[in-house]
């Protein structure tokens, strides 16, 4: 979140650790959920929708995991590492550089030309696109676990 009167601002601290904080409890909690579903009484009960869920929080435990990495490059570089990594990084034929920003969605620091040609530096290029992907596979996975489900009440209902 930049502010007007700063143009060099890049991700707010106070965010970035919340965000990370958050991330990392909420990680746990689904490897701890994920774990507890290895047991053999939770093998024996498996059922087509809970594997389809359990797959789909992997791939969101999997996202989390690549959103924190994505933060944690940008948590460990200070205010003058970050506009050296602009500078290092501005391609061919841009001018000055007249501010830098941090975004969370997507995770990136972009630096801001005088041209108005913005680009991205620091968080590493596989992280957002491998994010979206792993989102799409748990979304899939939601919602074939509910449309499983939906058909497995059906069928007991039928034969209630």
């Amino acid at each position: 979140m930049a502010i007007a009167s700063d143009p060099w601002q890049g991700h707010d601290f106070t965010i970035l650790f919340t965000v990370l904080v958050v991330g990392a409890l909420t990680g746990v909690g689904i490897v701890a959920f994920l774990c507890s579903r290895l047991t053999r009484q939770a093998r024996e009960r498996r059922t087509a929708p809970a594997v389809w869920r359990d797959a789909s929080l992997v791939a969101t435990a999997l996202a989390i995991a690549l959103y924190l990495w994505g933060c944690l490059h940008v948590l460990f570089l200070e205010d003058q590492e970050q506009a050296e990594q602009c500078e290092l990084h501005r391609p061919e034929g841009t001018p000055t550089l007249i501010g830098r920003r941090g975004d969370f969605i997507p995770l990136r620091l972009v630096c801001e030309a005088a041209n108005g040609r913005d680009y991205s530096v620091v968080i590493p290029d596989y992280i957002n696109p491998s994010i979206a992907v792993l989102l799409l596979l748990a979304l899939a996975g939601v919602f074939v676990s509910v449309l499983l489900h939906l058909k497995q009440r059906t069928t007991t209902r039928k034969r209630g």
